[in-house]
């Protein structure tokens, strides 16, 4: 799954890595070491620029709230357990299959958090001994230091309970595509740690090459066969994790240091 992620690029950063056309200086957002459910992200999109002559779609880079609320939805308070989509079920789940066939975009960070339970909480669960499990959060970025773009879809939602022009009246939403943990090695193990992002988790998310950015963006491309194709896990051998503070574990910690390599794990969550 995704329920954690680091985004520290600058937008000048990523206009320049995606091509981005049009950005509002006014939707910048801080750095953010640690992107929790219902923030708002950094979102790039191929969408027409609203009351535009010109009905071609224009990439953009626009600030989205984190969590998909469907149009079909009366209140938006389901959106915060809808951070995910599974790339297996995307285009036929009532919730997502719209935005699948005509709202995609792409979600640009560092990399994303995973915890995993110490050892010595795992052998207590065998012995039957209840304790509540200590987890060590990892970090998993691409190794070559690149973007980690992240496949995503959009959705609007119209608040009836306001006037329309009134500036919250229209919420933005958007979703995480996850798919299954790669087995193969990553690219750079811990040497007391999980060897494949597997070890971590059964999920990740769907992370885009470069090559299929423009085919995932494009809105003309509506034809479930052909789009169910660009969700093919990226090549192996990509990835790096290695394991980071706990303080992680508390969303209002935020800062660079959440992304600092630890040595080892900390005491008592050793893999």
């Amino acid at each position: 799954m995704c329920g954690r992620y680091a985004a520290s690029r600058r937008p000048e950063d990523l206009a320049g890595i995606f091509e981005i056309e049009k950005w509002e200086p006014k939707e910048s957002l801080e750095p953010d070491y640690n992107v929790a459910p219902t923030k708002e992200v950094y979102a790039v999109l191929d969408r027409p620029l609203k009351d535009a002559e010109d009905p071609k779609p224009v990439r953009q880079l626009r600030k989205l709230k984190w969590g998909l609320v469907p149009s079909w939805s009366k209140t938006p308070e389901g959106g915060a357990r809808m951070i995910n989509a599974r790339a297996e079920t995307v285009h036929e789940k009532p919730s997502y299959r719209r935005a699948f066939s005509s709202r995609r975009c792409i979600l640009p960070a560092d990399g994303y958090y995973e915890w995993v339970t110490g050892r010595q909480e795992r052998d207590l669960e065998v012995e039957g001994r209840k304790k509540r499990p200590r987890k060590q959060p990892y970090f998993v970025t691409p190794a070559d230091g690149s973007v980690f773009a992240m496949a995503g879809l959009y959705e609007f939602w119209r608040d009836g309970t306001l006037p329309d022009d009134h500036p919250q009246a229209w919420w933005v939403t958007c979703s995480v595509i996850t798919t299954e943990a790669e087995t193969t090695p990553l690219a750079v193990a811990p040497a007391d740690g999980p060897h494949a992002l597997s070890d971590i988790h059964p999920r990740m998310p769907l992370m885009l090459t470069p090559d299929r950015w423009d085919d995932w963006l494009d809105p003309a491309r509506t034809d479930p066969g052909e789009l169910t194709s660009l969700l093919a896990p990226p090549p192996a051998g990509m990835m790096r994790a290695f394991p980071v503070s706990t303080a992680v574990s508390n969303v209002r910690n935020n800062g660079p240091e959440l992304l600092k390599e630890l040595e080892a794990p900390e005491e008592g969550t050793l893999f």
